[in-house]
């Protein structure tokens, strides 16, 4: 079947397609994993008997007949039709399901690949509605031309721009001619160090799932407070017999040990996740790709962008590294900030923001304002109750399981104090301001963040207030963004209401034509 030449009569009659015929094979290979238990289970069960080996594979050829057969239907009765005003969806073997869904209502289309249809030339797309879960639609597979001719003409339609297939495939086709302005690009050096800065401890997470699993293996319940207390508590334990020398290096050991594992987890991830980075300035916006075994294609129209953060972190801020992202309406495999340079230096940064109509930095004229000092002071009241409560159940818990004095529910009590003394020390870096054109969000002493929103943009500002913040004299300003969310806590209550008088009324004199146009 002909996929590309199915496409175009559609645009005049709407007939139903289907998806690419290689579709069947990802979702057949997909689903034959289904068919490695029973397969495994089988041999084991049978391994005495000569034919074990036959009769797994048997029960694994059979499996993958009965999968290939119900993708192959399911292919078969998938369709879908791309009308001149909605989108719709016909799929189900025994019962139908018919779904229409309106240009207006979809927010955007995404483009994801994971491995396999990778390999094959193949590319999901989705339909991002906003109401989540099943309620999405997703395209699996169509061929990377159809599947950026879809994602170009549903934009277009969305916009209000009569467009047909052809011309958008034609569109597409030429836009690919043209050389596009790579204006921000990660290479294997930047992608490795970046790796080394993203410290991460997911795998113990996954070796604590294990855990539970251990005592069949081993014989050792790691869940059992007696193992512990007989092997690290109790001065005739294990540990205890090392002396402290032994105990001082293999502590040592120890950290050095969860420091390479963390540094080797998140440099694994990062290359997965951001591999071949690379950021370009088109004529529709921002494109976005990157990705090892699973890429992402995001395109990000200008007139979408919403805001921009800027953050760093405690170390990587000592060398310079930064990273930017976009609030934007085009959405980003579920998030709704867009990761745009997610390891650069303010010098690359800044050219960026500037292409999406933003500045980093203030004028030199604009006045900075801090935060309510009573919210810091009742934020950390409220943090060293937290911790004298847990410290209390602690000391409790301790107390009744005899694995150590209670003493050490002291520990709680000065981390809440070192998190009161925190709320309190952070007031000095809380600012905010307001500008001809954007409003300027900074925070963080060892890690600053900078969040930048254009007055224009926003789409609507509310001021929340709980029992406290009333008689405090105190607010919360939440800024209405679409694509994602922006607030200011701890706003004395007169600075509140001159941010949302001021910026209502920069929204109420803006006409948002000329800014789609």
């Amino acid at each position: 079947m002909d996929q590309e030449a199915d496409i175009e009569p559609a645009a005049a009659s709407a007939e139903p397609l289907r998806k690419h015929p290689l579709s069947v094979v990802v979702a057949g290979l997909a689903g034959l994993q289904n068919a490695l238990f029973p397969m495994a289970a089988a041999y084991f069960s049978m391994r005495e008997k000569w034919w074990a080996l036959f009769a797994a594979l048997g029960i694994g050829l059979v499996i993958a007949v009965v999968i290939g057969g119900f993708a192959y239907l399911a292919w078969r009765r998938f369709t879908y039709i791309v009308g001149a005003t909605d989108i719709r969806v016909e799929s189900g073997i025994v019962s139908r399901t018919a779904r229409s869904v309106p240009y207006e209502r979809i927010q955007d289309v995404s483009l994801e690949q994971s491995l396999l249809p990778r390999l094959l030339g193949l590319v999901q797309v989705k339909f991002e509605t906003g109401a989540g879960g099943d309620e999405e639609i997703t395209l699996r597979y169509l061929s990377e031309d159809q599947g950026e001719t879809l994602r170009d003409l549903v934009r277009e339609r969305k916009d209000g721009a009569v467009i047909a297939i052809g011309e958008a495939a034609s569109a597409n086709e030429a836009a690919k001619e043209e050389p596009a302005d790579v204006i921000f690009a990660m290479g294997h050096k930047r992608l490795i160090t970046f790796g080394l800065f993203e410290f991460s401890l997911a795998v113990f997470a996954v070796l604590a799932g294990l855990f539970q699993y251990a005592e069949t293996f081993v014989s050792i319940n790691l869940w059992d407070a007696e193992f512990w207390r007989d092997n690290f508590a109790d001065p005739g334990s294990a540990v205890a017999s090392w002396g402290p020398a032994v105990q001082i290096i293999a502590g040592a050991m120890g950290l050095i040990t969860l420091f390479i594992v963390g540094s080797l987890t998140g440099l694994v991830r990062t290359v997965l996740r951001d591999w071949g980075f690379v950021l370009e300035r088109t004529a529709k916006g921002f494109r976005r790709r990157r990705g090892l075994l699973t890429k992402t294609d995001v395109v990000m129209p200008l007139h979408r962008v919403q805001a921009i953060k800027t953050k760093t972190g405690f170390i990587r801020r000592r060398f310079g590294w930064h990273a930017l992202s976009f609030v934007s309406l085009a959405q980003d495999s579920g998030s709704a900030s867009h990761d745009v340079a997610p390891f650069a230096t303010m010098e690359e940064i800044a050219p960026i923001a500037r292409v999406a109509g933003f500045a980093v930095d203030p004028q030199a004229e604009t006045r900075w304002y801090r935060g309510s000092r009573e919210f810091r002071v009742d934020a950390a009241i409220v943090d060293f109750c937290v911790l004298l409560m847990i410290a209390a159940g602690a000391a409790v818990g301790l107390t009744l399981s005899g694995l150590a004095s209670p003493l050490f529910a002291l520990i709680a009590v000065a981390i809440g104090a070192l998190l009161a003394f925190r709320q309190m020390f952070l007031w000095r870096f809380d600012f905010n301001a307001l500008g001809p054109d954007y409003v300027f969000i900074k925070r963080g002493w060892l890690a600053p963040k900078l969040d930048v929103a254009s007055r224009i943009k926003l789409q609507s500002l509310e001021i929340v207030q709980g029992p406290i913040a009333r008689k405090r004299g105190y607010a919360t300003l939440y800024f209405g963004l679409a694509g994602g969310t922006l607030e200011l806590e701890g706003l004395p209550i007169a600075r509140a209401q001159e941010l949302r008088q001021a910026i209502l009324g920069s929204i109420a004199g803006t006409d948002f034509s000329e800014l789609v146009g």
